[in-house]
């Protein structure tokens, strides 16, 4: 999950402000964390105390009203009784990376990937997103080859994950659905060597930066781990209660 936040706070300061290569500064003064964050914390949060998606997601998001949630979204944490509004954002695959840690085999990792989404994103692309992004990190921890995730996950979502970055990249833009942002964020992963070789893929696409580095961070770091300078740049950026519960996790799935 540590590889979703990096490419989250990376990103942040690129998501209104789209580039189209990989030298930038790493981390520019103004990066912060985002939503991506918070309810990447509250879905690992939600597995530790043993609670529901839903009341892990609006708990954190009510702690951090201000971090650049979609408007419907934010309706939804704020209700009194909130019930999924079909969306197929991509926020269901940016949160999702701790369930791919957690259970340890496939066919449960697809089934939590897709309770987690559907609280909010029971669209067939918000589920297909989260099963997607989740299947990807589990197979990263277990060792599998770039190749074997990448026709392991084509498999099993359908996503055309051949297409290399340099085709992409002229010709795309920002996208906030699962289908249009999911995909490519993957293939970031797929042509990198290391965590932040991935993000920087990710947010050379000029796309929604923030959300596609942390999905495409997210499986890097199952592949890779996150470098210790790297991780420390990323904490200091996080409040005491988001260090602790990533810490607790960490413990819990054996991330060193």
């Amino acid at each position: 999950m540590l590889g979703a936040i990096a490419g989250d706070v990376i990103g942040s300061v690129y998501e209104h402000w789209p580039i189209k290569e990989k030298e930038f500064v790493l981390f520019h003064h103004e990066c912060a964390f985002t939503d991506d964050t918070v309810l990447t914390v509250a879905i690992a949060d939600a597995l530790l105390q043993n609670e529901s998606y839903a009341s892990a997601l609006r708990r954190w998001a009510r702690r951090f009203p201000a971090r650049g949630y979609g408007i419907r979204f934010a309706q939804w944490f704020m209700a009194a009784d909130p019930e999924p509004y079909n969306s197929f954002g991509n926020g269901s695959a940016m949160r999702v990376s701790p369930i791919g840690w957690w259970f340890d085999d496939e066919a449960t990792v697809l089934a939590q990937a897709e309770r987690s989404a559907a609280c909010t994103h029971n669209h067939p692309e918000g589920i297909r997103g989260a099963r997607a992004t989740a299947l990807a990190v589990y197979l990263a921890r277990q060792g599998a080859s770039q190749e074997s995730i990448q026709q392991r996950v084509t498999a099993e979502s359908g996503y055309r994950l051949d297409e290399p970055l340099a085709r992409i990249r002229p010709r795309y833009s920002f996208d906030v659905t699962c289908q249009g942002s999911v995909p490519q964020a993957i293939r970031a992963f797929l042509e990198a060597d290391s965590v932040e070789d991935a993000v920087r893929n990710a947010i050379s696409l000029g796309g929604d930066a923030d959300t596609q580095a942390a999905i495409a961070g997210s499986i890097a770091e199952a592949a890779w781990s996150v470098p210790e300078d790297l991780a420390a740049t990323v904490l200091r950026k996080l409040p005491d209660d988001m260090r602790a519960v990533i810490q607790q996790f960490h413990r819990a799935v054996n991330i060193a």
